[in-house]
């Protein structure tokens, strides 16, 4: 895997991704950013959310569970000394679909949590990680 990160201006990066992909990312308008682009800790978090989320559509799919929507909310403390590393991420899953059986929502979290997401897995060394889930039934 490789990425590129090129600066543009005062604390404004655009990176690109070995497949091609960018994304503009910026300081607080005290460091002396625009509030152009997402900063680098909030990617981390994004990175994370949306590496389990895969993880749990991905098994939910293989369960046969007719799941319609799933959507992860992640909140996060970060420490107050440099390095500012995140100490407490909290993850809550939203799980829609038809006759989704909670267990097995309940077991594609611990699997992905626990086993699959690197991201969670790599963040868990330095941060406290929990979750909860909802499943909403639809018709």
């Amino acid at each position: 895997m490789k990425a590129r990160v090129k600066w543009v201006e005062d604390v404004m990066f655009l990176g690109e991704s070995g497949t091609g992909h960018t994304v503009v990312m910026d300081g607080p308008e005290a460091s002396g950013g625009h509030g152009t682009g997402m900063r680098p800790m909030e990617l981390l978090l994004l990175g994370m959310g949306g590496c389990t989320s895969f993880d749990v559509v991905d098994i939910l799919k293989k369960a046969r569970q007719d799941i319609r929507d799933c959507v992860v909310e992640l909140s996060a403390e970060r420490s107050d000394e440099v390095p500012k590393v995140f100490t407490k991420i909290h993850v809550h899953y939203t799980v829609t679909g038809k006759n989704v059986k909670e267990s097995h929502v309940k077991r594609a979290v611990e699997l992905s949590t626990e086993k699959y997401c690197s991201a969670s897995i790599m963040l868990g060394k330095t941060a406290e990680i929990s979750h909860d889930y909802e499943v909403i039934d639809v018709d």
